[in-house]
């Protein structure tokens, strides 16, 4: 059984909290804040009920290496200003004065953890380094939920040592919509995929082919699947490894659901060319490359958004960081947007959607925009989550 936050007395006890403040830095400021303000219901619960807090998180991919541009400070920083009050910070997240520093905390201060994957012994799951991260805390909270998918130290094995352990509210909220909302949909369900990486939604696309309505396959995955079919698509990207298994899912698919793909696209030599040109689907010229869907496609994909019960979008239509490029995902999420205010449920699954709707200022306009991408795709997909798992009393 899962034990929520308000489970236990929290009163005077030191609580590790393990976040996700992977978040973008630059020049040693966080330019997008979306998952430290995700993390605030549940620190600031916490600090309301008068616990001690120590904060664990990653950030990037140091791989055991010591890199001041991947220091979690900038994200301390910021959420010192959120909270407005002053929070501790160590540099290392095992060594005896981080410890020293936890054991000297009073009720209601913070104590911030250097980045974890400083040291390699994190994406191990070492049983000593456990141990270590374990000594910081009388009661351990997961609120992690962009890493639940891992096998890790901070999230799996650390949770070995505690008797009291739960989650906190966003992973709680994360679970009620991703397996609440999907378990019983209101129909028609709509999934609508895009983004380049096709492998890691093969599992989710397999898992949907019986319930979904339909399947929307959009953005730079759409690639593979049109050359599987045997259309021309020049130069754009593909991934030939997965040709064989997009046949499958073609195969897979028939009389079951109806897959969708774009008519046309806006294409152009790179995304750094200026001049554009619309080509259908069907043939693409050899010297162009599809960088976004085009306007009939856009049409469609929205007349069936408008007609959906439930639409769960992962994956960006088009390069939307390039303008000029970026018109069929905003399209795409002002049409989610729309159902939302008109009683649908609508899920954004983490990742660059979410980047792509915080540019287009729309944050607001969602049931869910989930913290996790492959976290969320991971869940969605029926996998086991090793984080939530090691929950479980």
């Amino acid at each position: 059984m899962l034990k929520t936050l308000k489970s236990f007395d929290l009163k005077d006890k030191r609580v590790l909290i393990r976040v996700d403040f992977n978040v973008p830095v630059d020049n040693d400021c966080v330019i997008d804040d979306f998952r430290i303000r995700a993390a605030l219901p549940t620190i600031q619960y916490c600090l309301n009920e008068g616990s001690k807090v120590i904060l664990i998180s990653h950030l990037g991919r140091p791989n055991g290496i010591i890199d001041p541009k991947l220091s979690l400070m900038p994200a301390g920083e910021k959420l010192a200003d959120l909270l407005e009050m002053p929070i501790k910070f160590s540099n290392n997240c095992i060594s005896e004065d981080a410890h020293d520093v936890t054991l000297g905390l009073r009720s209601g201060e913070i104590h911030l953890l250097e980045n974890l994957r400083f040291h390699t012994e994190e994406t191990k799951n070492d049983q000593n380094f456990s141990i270590n991260l374990a000594k910081h805390g009388q009661i351990f909270i997961n609120d992690a939920f962009g890493t639940a998918h891992r096998s890790h130290a901070s999230n799996v094995g650390v949770s070995k040592y505690f008797n009291q352990k739960c989650m906190g509210f966003l992973i709680e909220k994360e679970l009620e919509f991703l397996n609440k909302s999907m378990s019983l949909p209101k129909k028609p369900l709509t999934l609508i995929l895009g983004g380049a990486k096709i492998d890691t939604k093969i599992d989710l696309i397999n898992r949907f082919i019986p319930i979904a309505d339909q399947i929307i396959i959009g953005g730079g995955m759409a690639f593979t699947f049109l050359k599987a079919k045997g259309k021309d698509i020049g130069t754009s990207l593909i991934d030939p490894s997965m040709i064989p298994e997009v046949k499958k899912i073609l195969a897979n698919a028939r009389g079951k659901t109806s897959l969708i793909f774009p008519k046309d696209f806006i294409c152009a030599k790179s995304m750094n060319h200026k001049k554009q040109l619309i080509c259908s689907s069907n043939e693409i010229p050899s010297d162009l490359m599809g960088l976004d869907i085009g306007p009939s496609s856009i049409d469609e994909f929205s007349k069936i958004i408008r007609n959906s019960g439930t639409v769960l979008w992962n994956g960006p239509m088009g390069v939307f960081e390039v303008d000029g490029f970026h018109l069929g995902t905003e399209k795409i999420a002002e049409s989610i947007s729309n159902v939302t205010n008109e009683g649908s449920t609508t899920i954004v699954g983490g990742g660059d959607s979410a980047a792509a709707i915080k540019k287009f200022g729309m944050l607001n306009n969602f049931s869910h925009i989930s913290t996790g991408g492959g976290a969320t795709l991971s869940l969605l997909s029926g996998n086991t989550m090793p984080a939530i798992y090691a929950l479980e009393l």
